[in-house]
């Protein structure tokens, strides 16, 4: 947002609904979620007015915003920051499904759906095919790497160093990334010319508009991955590409996103839109990952609503005192101040933040024009946080498919509402391409949805398979609950049918004794020999809930829907790729927590040691 139409208080920030070719946060909407300043006298109650004693006047949409953190529930809570700030990063599956035939079908199978049983020849294609019994991406558990991953971030633009400058990335050495085509050097060009004899000016302009496209897809994934960009952040070398082609980039995310992207002389804000409810998206504390909690967003929002004219230093002590004078009913746990000035920190928005934050003296230095920018928008029109998750994901079909499949690990056809289905459905393979194209991906498409897939793992915040005691556990126990509950071929779905408007089964209910028995059988044959965490192994049961959750945070399992009893998991197609190839007739775990099979009668301990005797 523009410092100068912020100080006009008249600032409308766009993010609801659609102007039938673009949506969400996108510009040229016809409908803004929220409004800077401005407030009147139809300001909402609550919203404290100047005090001369200490200067500072709290934005009373924030404080709106702030009341709303304080009273939702975790989960709505994450929704309404993805839906007021537009922060967060997109995720995607990495390592792209290996082609492999599907493996034969039993009889009574195939009977049911003779075409489900193709050979598989491209991965990236097969939409007919089913992520349940189709090409896996599987990594035996031997083979997996335990060591640490650099640092993802942008892909290395090569070019020469008296040109234009390098970009900074976490790119693995020595690989080019699968999301462009490799450049060649232009003075190199300039020595050798292209082969057939021409030393003209073609091939300079060729390489010339290659190395641009890389810089407008480098450009690209950064403000996708990082939707806030500065000058002095960690990604500044990024920052000149971002200005180079800041109006390619703005026509492009606002034609196929709706997001509005803002460029100015030491920041780039790409304005996201929300994702709805259940988008599994939320802030953390940037030193320790520790979740926000309701109270941690609250205080972020209170201490924005002051900081947004705050004067350049301000003490410590004097941003508190004005916080508590403007919360009014908004709780505070002890930690939830620090966590909301870790976080602004982080942003940029302050500088010399104490690390107690009970240090009153301290003195912070606001960066006013980047505290205007965090917000996607102060609440104006909507009545609730529910209304405001709902309306900044408002976009036309074809835009808000197109987010889904930018921000999220795959699509599925089944949890889409009608109207964007049938796009979907019309446009399987040129919408999924265009921004495959535009951010460098790799469509993978299946009877059940679509994925788009980041194979250099930099356009994503959270990599399974990964490093660590909790990416490994997860990712073994996905792999063994899929081998045990996946659907046989040909099975109907009661209420999911894909595009082509065959039956797919894009869920199936997992018992939690299950997950039990598999966690534990894991944990006995992994744990030790391969040196997981000894609080993990002494406590299952904060094993099982964050194991879970970072499967339900790559949307390779759900909640069973609320009001459901008991209460359990679901778990998703896309769970399949991480499986070993389908094997129709699987032997019964051999674990001492494994069910085993009716079928098979297990002696007892008794009557062995009587036939021993004998």
């Amino acid at each position: 947002m523009e410092q100068q139409e912020y100080a006009a208080g008249a600032t409308q920030v766009a993010g609801g609904t659609s102007d039938g070719r673009t949506g969400g946060a996108g510009r040229s909407t016809t409908d803004a979620v929220a409004a800077v300043r401005g407030a009147g006298p139809d300001a909402p109650q609550g919203s404290a007015p100047a005090d001369p004693a200490d200067g500072l006047s709290p934005d009373p949409g924030l404080l709106r915003l702030a009341r709303w953190f304080a009273e939702a529930d975790p989960g709505t809570a994450d929704d309404l920051c993805a839906a007021s700030f537009g922060l967060y990063p997109a995720r995607h599956f990495g390592a792209p499904a290996e082609a492999a035939p599907v493996p034969a079908v039993p009889a009574q199978a195939a009977a049911g759906n003779a075409a489900g049983t193709a050979a598989v020849t491209a991965p990236g294609g097969a939409p007919d095919v089913s992520w349940w019994h189709g090409p896996t991406a599987h990594a035996a558990a031997a083979l997996r790497a335990r060591g640490t991953r650099p640092a993802r971030g942008p892909r290395r633009a090569r070019r020469d160093a008296d040109t234009l400058p390098v970009v900074r990335s976490g790119a693995k050495p020595g690989s080019p990334g699968r999301h462009r085509k490799p450049e060649r050097s232009r003075g190199a060009a300039a020595v050798a010319p292209p082969a057939g004899g021409s030393g003209g000016s073609g091939g300079s302009g060729a390489q010339d508009r290659s190395a641009a496209a890389a810089e407008q897809r480098i450009a690209a994934r950064l403000l996708l991955a990082h939707p806030l960009v500065t000058a002095s952040g960690p990604h500044a070398d990024g920052f000149p590409l971002i200005r180079r082609h800041r109006d390619w980039l703005a026509e492009r995310f606002d034609t196929l996103l709706g997001y509005r992207l803002v460029v100015g002389p030491w920041h780039a804000r790409l304005c996201k839109a929300g994702l709805g409810p259940g988008a599994t998206r939320r802030l953390e504390h940037p030193a320790t990952g520790a979740p926000f909690t309701p109270g941690g967003y609250a205080q972020l929002a209170l201490a924005l609503a002051l900081l947004v004219d705050a004067p350049e230093q301000l003490p410590l002590g004097r941003l508190r005192a004005a916080m508590r004078a403007a919360s009014g009913p908004v709780p505070a746990a002890p930690g939830d101040l620090g966590m909301a000035l870790a976080t602004l920190a982080d942003w940029q928005v302050l500088t010399g933040v104490p690390a107690e934050p009970a240090d009153e003296d301290a003195v912070l230095t606001v960066d006013r024009e980047l505290a205007r920018a965090v917000p996607a928008g102060p609440p104006a029109l909507a009545a609730d946080a529910a209304d405001l998750i709902r309306r900044a994901a408002e976009a036309e079909p074809g835009t808000a498919v197109r987010r889904r499949l930018a921000e999220t690990p795959a699509v599925l056809v089944a949890d889409l509402p009608e109207d964007q289905r049938a796009w979907l459905r019309e446009h399987r393979h040129s919408g999924p391409a265009a921004l495959a194209e535009f951010l460098g991906l790799e469509a993978e498409s299946r009877a059940e949805g679509v994925a788009l897939l980041d194979p250099a793992e930099e356009l994503t915040d959270l990599v399974l398979p990964g490093p660590g005691t909790l990416a490994q556990a997860a990712l073994l126990l996905v792999e063994r609950l899929v081998e045990e509950v996946r659907p046989l071929p040909g099975e109907p779905a009661e209420d999911a049918e894909t595009p082509g408007g065959e039956p797919a089964v894009p869920v199936v209910p997992v018992p939690d004794a299950l997950i039990d028995g598999v966690l534990g059988d894991i944990a006995d044959e992994y744990g030790l020999p391969a040196g997981w965490r000894r609080d993990y192994l002494a406590d299952r049961t904060a094993l099982r809930r964050d194991a879970l959750d970072l499967l339900h945070r790559m949307g390779l399992i759900t909640p069973t829907p609320r009001g459901t009893r008991p209460p359990g998991w679901l778990l998703r197609a896309p769970a399949a790729r991480y499986a070993p190839a389908a094997d129709l007739l699987p032997t019964p775990g051999t674990g001492r927590h494994s069910r085993r099979d009716p079928a098979v009668t297990v002696p007892s301990p008794t009557a062995e040691h009587a036939e021993q005797r004998a």
